[in-house]
């Protein structure tokens, strides 16, 4: 049976992955909300960490985002210690079932292997048809001109933009449509302006008190990072489908002006 309390750690019992180098913290309680939710989490001041001989209470203090759609959680237990994990495992270690089911044993994984990875996905069997080499050989697919990839800021800085549609995009973590702006025209403001083009963020309540259209145009502070776009599924609205492909976020967009 694990061991609940009392709350006190052991180098030996748990294993730290502490974040590497800064990590993003939420901006108030609305913030945090929204991005629990997002991360298919219910939203909970304390969440539970569970190993194999102990479980513990620990909180969400923040998050690092690398690549298109990688997120990793910054976890602090009681004891003041700061952890990372994926935000699909901690939503494993939420049910009661979690570690429980009777499995055949596994290669040992590192602490770190194990704390950061995703759920498995299905393999895929080809038929023997499929597996034979095709009898005339394929020409190869034209290249596509690769975009200059954009030095993004670190911090927060001044944009203005036009707000091309309201859509839906697939969150694969609550497995349901969330509501997203998709922007265009973005530019960063500055001594240099630099323009990126298509960008998006989380159609919040903040942003909603606006009443946000196409053709809107904006100016905000914000964060942006490199973040694909999931189109929506199972999308009713044609007006709210999404029809190109954006590959940067706006994480937390303040001080908004429409003008």
């Amino acid at each position: 049976m694990a061991v609940v309390l009392p709350h006190i750690e052991d180098a030996n019992t748990t294993g730290y992955i502490p974040p590497a180098g800064d990590y993003e913290t939420f901006e108030n309680e609305t913030d945090y909300e929204e991005k629990v939710k997002e991360w298919g989490l219910r939203v909970k001041k304390e969440y539970w960490y569970k190993e194999r001989t102990h479980q513990r209470l620990v909180a969400i203090k923040g998050y690092q985002s690398s690549g298109a759609s990688h997120t990793t959680l910054v976890i602090q237990f009681q004891d003041g210690n700061l952890s990372c994990i994926h935000p699909a495992y901690l939503k494993e270690m939420q049910s009661g079932n979690f570690g429980k089911e009777v499995k055949e044993p596994a290669p040992a994984m590192s602490t770190e292997e194990t704390a950061l990875k995703a759920p498995s996905e299905p393999a895929v069997t080809l038929s023997a048809k499929q597996a034979e080499p095709s009898e005339e050989p394929k020409k190869p697919a034209a290249k596509k001109a690769k975009q200059p990839k954009l030095a993004l800021p670190d911090d927060k800085v001044q944009f203005t933009a036009k707000v091309k549609q309201l859509a839906l995009s697939w969150n694969h973590f609550n497995e349901e449509n969330d509501e997203v702006v998709i922007l265009e025209d973005v530019v960063i403001g500055g001594e240099d302006p630099l323009e990126v083009g298509l960008a998006w963020c989380s159609h919040s309540k903040t942003l909603k008190k606006y009443e946000l259209a196409a053709g809107d145009s904006l100016n905000f502070n914000g964060k942006i990072v490199k973040k694909t776009l999931p189109k929506g599924k199972d999308v009713e609205d044609e007006s709210m489908l999404l029809d190109v492909s954006v590959p940067y976020k706006i994480n937390n967009p303040s001080k908004i002006v429409k003008d």
